[in-house]
């Protein structure tokens, strides 16, 4: 390994291991750097990409801390790496979002707090206002869309859960955007499915949630077999 991926595992280490926590400010530079047997310049650099990744960040005159290690933060790179997988190939990635959506529904019905239940309701009736208007507003619908899948990732009890999904966002947000401008009654058709979606979670069942939501993403893949091979 070089001396920066040296940095970053170290520092890495000294986070599982306990002695880094979240909040805390890394010791100054010169004296990590001799701690970990690096040179300034490779201490920088790991630093540099720790800060990428979401696990350090800088603040001007202040010195580096630890971030509070949000795991949705923590995977948001992934949604590079779905998206460059994802290119061409939206179905497939459509498909792993259907298995971690559909597990999230599940838990959720069972974990959905009532103010939760009414805020997904309150974005559902501004979406019934949203398509009603003419023209549609594609960008707020869509805006809605997002935000109603992730108050039900939110309630799934498993914060891992929760960032995944949130990573694999990034490229059916593209999809839902060429559904809304392409596809005649697409915004409809994809809200009555959220209303189904969020009879269930109000009715606290989760195999109706896990089926429903199935047959939202089900629907969504479908519309994907129309989508240009290099979108």
């Amino acid at each position: 390994m070089s001396r920066t991926d040296d940095v970053i595992s170290s520092i890495k280490r000294m986070i599982l291991e306990g002695a880094l926590k979240p909040g805390d400010r890394l010791p100054v530079e010169k004296e990590l750097a001799e701690s970990l047997g690096v040179s300034r310049g490779s201490l920088r650099e790991g630093i540099s990409a720790l800060s990428l990744l979401g696990v350090v960040t800088t603040r001007q005159g202040d010195g580096t801390y630890i971030t509070k290690l949000d795991v949705t933060q923590l995977l948001a790179p992934m949604g590079f790496v779905v998206d460059l997988e994802g290119r061409g190939n939206a179905r497939h990635v459509n498909t792993i979002r259907r298995v971690l959506e559909c597990e999230a529904a599940h838990s959720a019905a069972s974990r959905i707090t009532d103010e939760a239940l009414a805020q997904a309701r309150a974005l559902l009736d501004e979406a019934t206002r949203a398509i009603g208007q003419p023209p549609p507003d594609h960008e707020r619908i869509i805006e809605i869309d997002i935000q109603f899948h992730r108050i039900i990732a939110a309630h799934s009890g498993n914060p891992v859960l929760a960032g995944l999904i949130d990573a694999f966002a990034g490229r059916t947000v593209r999809a839902r955007l060429w559904r809304s401008l392409h596809e005649e009654g697409a915004d409809r058709r994809t809200h009555e499915e959220h209303l189904a979606i969020w009879q269930a979670l109000a009715a606290r069942d989760p195999e109706r949630a896990r089926i429903r939501m199935a047959s939202h993403l089900l629907s969504v893949e479908e519309s994907l077999n129309t989508l240009p091979a290099d979108d």
